[in-house]
């Protein structure tokens, strides 16, 4: 896994965020951190969790695969004052509760085609979201990214998830077109304290000037 500090200024509470696959930290560069200090975790080539350091305060936000990726690594990681889901479950590939699995196969045998093109497009709601990302765009190899796919995918068939209470909100967008709205739903709806419903795509982030305002969305 890659790390990077969104924001360290020494502040008493700690945002960790893990990304989805196949990003890294420019995309989320806007978000204003304000009085926290904010690590991102991306690229799941290998789970190599290093050590967090120590803050008063502890706050989880995991998207799309990262919800995946935060949840087996649950016991290595502190305790949360909050832990969000934004648009994944711990089961990402599954025809109920995650990414249906056919969907899911073509995407990875046809990873390097459509990072080139359309999976990003797919990740956003419409045309305006995603030229905004063009402005700060994933910064990662293609080879890389693909890499990160067919390593997660392997560690996903041969994890056992015997889901417990985890993540204290998730946040669900109706217009996602990677994971079904329908199938997040199935999943949350009864392991989770609360279920927040947007009107946005897959990436929901421009939706949001802070990170605090994220993580206001919880009750």
């Amino acid at each position: 896994m890659q790390y990077h500090w969104l924001n360290r200024k020494n502040n008493n509470k700690l945002i960790i965020f893990f990304a989805g696959w196949s990003f890294d930290e420019k995309p989320f560069e806007f978000l204003d951190a304000f009085d926290y200090d904010v690590l991102i975790i991306f690229d799941y080539s290998k789970l190599n969790l290093d050590n967090i350091p120590k803050y008063q305060e502890y706050y989880l936000i995991s998207w799309s695969m990262g919800v995946f990726v935060s949840y087996i690594l649950k016991d290595k990681l502190p305790k949360f004052t909050k832990a969000l889901a934004i648009n994944g479950t711990p089961l990402p590939v599954d025809d109920n509760f995650g990414i249906p699995i056919k969907p899911f196969i073509l995407t990875l045998k046809h990873a390097k085609q459509g990072l080139e093109g359309k999976f990003y497009k797919n990740i956003f709601e419409n045309e305006k979201e995603y030229e905004k990302y063009c402005n700060s765009p994933v910064k990662r190899t293609i080879s890389n990214r693909v890499e990160e796919l067919q390593e997660l995918y392997k560690t996903i068939k041969s994890t056992q998830i015997n889901y417990s209470q985890f993540f204290d909100t998730a946040i669900l967008s109706k217009n996602d077109k990677i994971i079904p709205f329908k199938n997040q739903l199935n999943f949350w709806e009864n392991n989770t304290r609360e279920i927040i419903a947007i009107e946005n795509g897959h990436f929901p982030f421009y939706n949001f000037n802070s990170w605090d305002e994220i993580l206001q969305q919880c009750k």
